[in-house]
């Protein structure tokens, strides 16, 4: 069987059209999803393993005024309404206000527990290092979700 290039085209261009049409959705409940999931996660007692290194950063930087309980729940409950907005598509502003404001928080372990973070500085990262160097693209998906909100999408050419 002989494949020409108009052919090839032909599917190229089906395949990109499909992206373009299907790719914000998909990527909007795929984040829905990762946030409904880790943020659920967070009610149960060790079950999410992000859960030290969260508490411990969100200590620090309330300077221990806050519990560890009242930590786990207002986390969870934050992750969860992001994972909400986003399969829902509701309040989709706040919704990515409220995911930076999340990714901010996801960061700071980098610079005040770099020893949890690396294995060995700068270039080989521990569980939760990689754990927090991955929302690196949840960040980037944040910001193409977030150009979406006065109308903008993706087209094929």
């Amino acid at each position: 069987m002989k494949f020409n290039s108009r052919s090839y085209y032909k599917i190229d261009m089906a395949i990109t059209q499909w992206m373009a049409e299907k790719g914000l959705l998909i990527l909007r409940i795929s984040i829905g999803i990762i946030f409904l999931w880790f943020g659920g996660l967070k009610y149960f007692t060790g079950l999410s393993p992000a859960e030290d290194i969260a508490i411990q950063t969100i200590r620090t930087i309330t300077f221990g005024f806050v519990s560890d309980q009242l930590i786990l729940y207002g986390l969870a409950t934050w992750e969860v309404l992001i994972g909400v907005g986003l399969l829902f598509r509701i309040f989709l502003r706040e919704t990515l206000l409220l995911l930076y404001l999340q990714m901010i928080g996801t960061f700071m372990p980098v610079f005040l527990f770099p020893q949890e973070v690396f294995h060995i500085f700068p270039y080989s990262l521990t569980m939760e290092g990689q754990y927090i160097i991955k929302n690196v693209v949840v960040l980037s998906a944040g910001i193409v979700l977030g150009a979406t909100v006065r109308g903008g999408r993706l087209v094929p050419e």
